[in-house]
């Protein structure tokens, strides 16, 4: 989004959006919500560029056709309930279908692999293992699906107004994946990689090795983007934006908080196996993009990079199950609300960079706590008053004393 003032030129703006799975693209939806609603002059449709890799591809893909948070919230998030438009509704179920062609593939290779090894061990008799060894070709390269994120974002770019092509979006969108035979990024969207349908892009971005197979587009074969970076924020640096906001929905989750949550254990290690493993994805992820931010703060002092992610503290990242409809919603609302009062509780030290760049902060917007973004459905409202009471409560006692 071009910003002026009378006295300033003309002003580019940013969106940068890391990956992190269904949960990273819920979070992403809140905190862009929160950010249109609080800051005066900021069309997070209207950016002059938008990077995303893997979930937060599908957003920056949405924003930049013209999807605002709000209609991505009900598509997302509420994606159990009618649209008066008639749009598609982003069912979180289609990411777990199994990777049928994949696995098909392998399994047909597993005789021939069995038997060539059978023949290598009868020649030589020697290492049961080197003749076996083969069979590890056998093993499927993923084993769900990722054409449900292609064949969603294709249909949802396909109506009226929105479009599949990079070429003929009236903003700059850089959707990043990896390339596996080489381990370089690839940014879809430039010069050379701009032919690929946007949903496809989106695809490979969200390749996750090892759950995903790799995605082929014209010979090439793509995983995950962050294999490389976290967030590739650099590429919106390097489009030379003046001012540029950063989500991040994967941080490590210190259980040493002071309010850990009701379910959660008290030392990871007691979680088992998948708990090690999302903390220490979570620790590496997210010190690439603390390490990424102090070198963007030296190499462009110039530009204003606001960073937005969750604290450390909150175990609803951590523990909760994202597939659940209640979840999904509580999780937004959540990042939603926690953004509004990071905003008003920083309003000293962000609010003058967002002035210098024809911005400025709603302070009477953050200061309300009647806003909700996630609607109660009628049938869930009984179950959700008093939690909601006492989230409003929390909430109206933090604002009370930031004011």
């Amino acid at each position: 989004m071009s910003t002026t003032t009378p006295n300033s030129p003309k002003r580019k703006i940013g969106l940068a959006l890391a990956g992190g799975g269904p949960l990273a693209a819920v979070y992403e939806i809140g905190v862009l919500a929160a950010l249109e609603e609080s800051i005066e002059g900021l069309d997070v449709n209207d950016a002059d560029i938008y990077v995303g890799i893997s979930a937060g591809g599908i957003i920056a893909a949405a924003l930049a056709n013209g999807i605002t948070p709000h209609q991505m919230c009900r598509l997302f998030i509420e994606s159990d309930v009618d649209t008066a438009d008639g749009a598609a509704l982003f069912k979180p179920e289609i990411l777990l279908r199994p990777a049928s062609a994949e696995l098909r593939k392998r399994a047909a290779m597993l005789p021939a692999l069995l038997l060539g090894g059978v023949f290598h061990y009868a020649r030589h008799r020697k290492s049961v293992f080197s003749s076996f060894e083969r069979l590890k070709e056998a093993l499927p390269a993923g084993i769900l699906s990722g054409e449900g994120i292609h064949r969603y974002m294709k249909a949802t770019f396909a109506r009226p107004g929105r479009t599949n092509d990079f070429r003929k979006l009236r903003n700059k969108l850089v959707i990043v994946a990896t390339d596996l035979d080489t381990g370089e990024a690839v940014r879809f969207g430039a010069p050379g990689w701009d032919s690929t349908p946007i949903s496809k892009a989106v695809q490979a971005s969200a390749a996750v090795p090892g759950l995903f197979p790799p995605v082929e587009i014209d010979g090439h074969h793509f995983v995950d983007g962050a294999l490389r970076k976290s967030m590739h924020a650099s590429i919106a640096l390097e489009a030379g934006v003046d001012m540029l906001f950063c989500v991040n929905a994967i941080v490590p989750y210190n259980s040493r908080g002071l309010a850990p949550m009701r379910n959660a254990p008290g030392k990871l290690s007691s979680g088992g196996l998948l708990d090690v493993l999302s903390q220490t994805l979570r620790s590496i992820l997210h010190s690439r993009i603390a390490s990424g931010m102090a070198s963007y703060e030296k190499s462009h002092p110039q530009v204003a990079i606001l960073l937005f992610q969750p604290n450390q503290d909150d175990a609803e990242l951590f523990f909760t199950n994202i597939f659940s409809y209640s979840n999904r919603r509580r999780m937004c609302e959540q990042a939603y609300q926690n953004t509004r009062l990071m905003l008003l509780e920083r309003r000293a030290e962000i609010g003058p960079k967002l002035e210098r760049h024809g911005l400025k902060l709603k302070l009477g917007v953050l200061r309300d706590t009647s806003l909700s973004l996630v609607q109660q459905a009628p049938s869930r409202q009984a179950l959700a008053r008093l939690r909601q009471t006492l989230d409003d409560l929390e909430r109206y006692l933090k604002v009370a004393h930031s004011s």
